[in-house]
């Protein structure tokens, strides 16, 4: 009787220390703000809305600031305007969420670079590449998805020329030190038409520009194609 006892004194010590334990271990403050995932049209309520096709508030021409002189469908998208330049955000971004919708040509002009091509630049640095990959080889660090000239996308994962695809993409930005060097390289986790394809890689250098602790907005290449895009938000995160 005694030897059941103390079995049953000394299981409630042992449960009560890993109780003990258990409860040092949780985290109470912060606690995480309610976002609504579905909160208009599929955007999360805490989204920034970039595009959506009504106007180009919040973009601008990258030559000198101007009016943006590429072409607002009917359909709520918008398709580059050859030779005009690329347009980036009036707004400023660090690490961010980027859900972007695009298209390249139903007509096939070209190959390899020259079919579909056109980037999204995160702080007009650090292009994720857009191309026409679909029964179009070029270099695997040039095609779509890949992160340019430095990363391979694990699959190729393009439609047809003429279907709208999707890229969600985890940008974590650089970081710099006060002094202003870079202490730590940033990356990306790029999803295409919902596959993962780049699986945080990490950013070897910019594509464009030289690297510096500016921020810099989001940037749309004109690469001379008629790239389409529609349905552009981002989180910053």
């Amino acid at each position: 009787m005694k030897y059941i006892i103390s079995l049953f004194l000394f299981s409630n010590f042992i449960y009560s220390q890993n109780q003990i334990k258990h409860n040092e271990k949780e985290v109470w403050d912060p606690e995480p703000k309610v976002v609504d995932p579905f909160y208009f049209n599929g955007i999360p309520s805490d989204a920034i809305i970039l595009f959506d096709g009504n106007d180009f508030s919040k973009w601008k021409s990258v030559r000198s600031d101007q009016k943006v002189l590429w072409t607002l469908n009917i359909d709520k998208s918008m398709t580059v305007k050859p030779g005009t330049g690329g347009i980036s955000t009036r707004d400023e971004h660090g690490s961010i969420q980027l859900h972007i919708e695009w298209k390249t040509p139903k007509i096939i002009k070209g190959e390899g670079q020259y079919r579909g091509n056109s980037g999204v630049f995160f702080q007009r640095r650090y292009e994720v590449q857009i191309l026409d990959s679909y029964n179009n080889r070029t270099y695997s660090n040039g095609q779509a998805g890949s992160i340019y000239l430095q990363h391979v996308p694990l699959i190729n994962a393009t439609l047809p020329p003429d279907t709208w695809q999707t890229y969600d993409i985890i940008f974590n930005a650089p970081e710099f030190n006060e002094g202003g060097n870079k202490i730590k390289n940033g990356s990306f986790i790029v999803f295409h038409n919902g596959v993962l394809i780049q699986n945080a890689v990490e950013i070897i250098s910019p594509t464009l520009d030289v690297e510096d602790n500016t921020p810099y907005s989001l940037f749309l290449q004109d690469h001379g194609n008629l790239v389409s895009y529609k349905n552009i938000w981002m989180r910053k995160i």
